[in-house]
């Protein structure tokens, strides 16, 4: 992916969006993939109005991912498991590249059709469900207002909370950065994280299950880092991105070691549909590497959140 284009519109160069982009040799695709900008807002029309001084910036072409493996379809939804590196929808880079881009065309509908009923960090991977109708949207957003649209995550953190199974409840707000959140942060509103400590390894990295209650932006990134265990690969929110391991051997994981692994939500008759995406290789690998014991995969998608005690705190596993 080639770098990022600015152009700064002068006396000549057009008086519309579409003019300015043939002036400075923009690729013809720019615009219908949503890569194209009027200072930080996206433009949809090549004839909306330039004026001289504007900063018009075109993001470079993604390369295309590949079709998004279909988990469950319904009449009126489509939950897919989302890899990580891909966003769920447009951002900066443009439309093309997004989940929601891709589940469109490979379903063949209208985008326009497709809504993500829950969006994951572009470095998470797992399950997202997009409705197909108006109703299921509706009766979607209506679950997650009740507390029946439930989310189970895997997450790897560098260090084990300070209690091996709980909540946390800092409310979560705007930090510094625009882009990023803060626990007690600006404007912050009530959040909640539900966790469980599923497996040690010696160097205190550990395996946590996590159901969030609530949908803030970055929620359980924050949370974590919050209670001092930052995910690892969570460069943003103080997480490791280098390990180096007792023989010498380093790792980079390249991405958030966070996972949708299950999502329930009610069908078109209000029963509950469960929907898993398996844990992809790259997290399984890392959690190799690190010397942690692949049976704590199973103990984290499958521990009960519950008041009593769970098997998600056995004791550390290690090899």
């Amino acid at each position: 992916m080639g770098p990022r284009m600015r152009w700064v519109a002068r006396p000549g160069d057009g008086e519309t969006v579409g003019e300015v982009l043939l002036r400075a040799g923009a690729d013809e695709h720019a615009l219908a993939d949503g890569r194209v900008f009027l200072g930080r807002r996206r433009v949809r029309s090549a004839t909306e109005a330039v004026r001289n001084g504007d900063v018009l910036q075109i993001a470079p072409a993604r390369a295309r991912a590949a079709g998004p493996t279909v988990l469950v379809r319904t009449a009126d939804l489509v939950a897919v498991d989302k890899p990580a590196g891909v966003a769920t929808i447009a951002d900066h880079s443009g439309a093309s590249h997004a989940l929601s881009r891709l589940v469109s065309d490979a379903l063949g509908l209208d985008p326009a059709r497709v809504h993500p009923t829950s969006r994951l960090d572009r470095e998470v991977s797992g399950v997202v469900v997009f409705a197909l109708t108006r109703e299921a949207a509706e009766r979607l957003a209506t679950a997650r207002s009740r507390g029946t649209y439930s989310r189970r995550y895997v997450a790897i953190a560098a260090r084990a909370p300070d209690a091996d199974r709980g909540t946390w409840s800092a409310a979560i707000g705007r930090a510094r950065d625009p882009r990023l959140r803060e626990a007690e942060g600006r404007d912050a509103v009530a959040a909640q994280t539900r966790y469980v400590t599923c497996a040690r390894i010696e160097s205190g990295i550990t395996m946590l299950a996590v159901m969030p209650v609530t949908g803030r932006t970055h929620q359980i990134r924050v949370h974590a880092a919050y209670a001092s265990a930052p995910l690892i690969g969570d460069r943003s929110y103080g997480g490791p991105v280098r390990i180096t391991l007792p023989g010498g051997r380093v790792i980079e994981p390249g991405r958030v070691a966070l996972h949708a692994a299950r999502v329930v939500v009610p069908d078109g008759r209000g029963a509950p549909l469960t929907i898993e995406a398996p844990i992809p290789s790259d997290l399984r690998g890392l959690w190799d590497a690190l010397g942690g014991d692949a049976a704590a995969w199973e103990v984290a998608t499958s521990c009960v959140f519950a008041s009593s005690p769970l098997p998600c705190s056995s004791a550390p596993s290690a090899r």
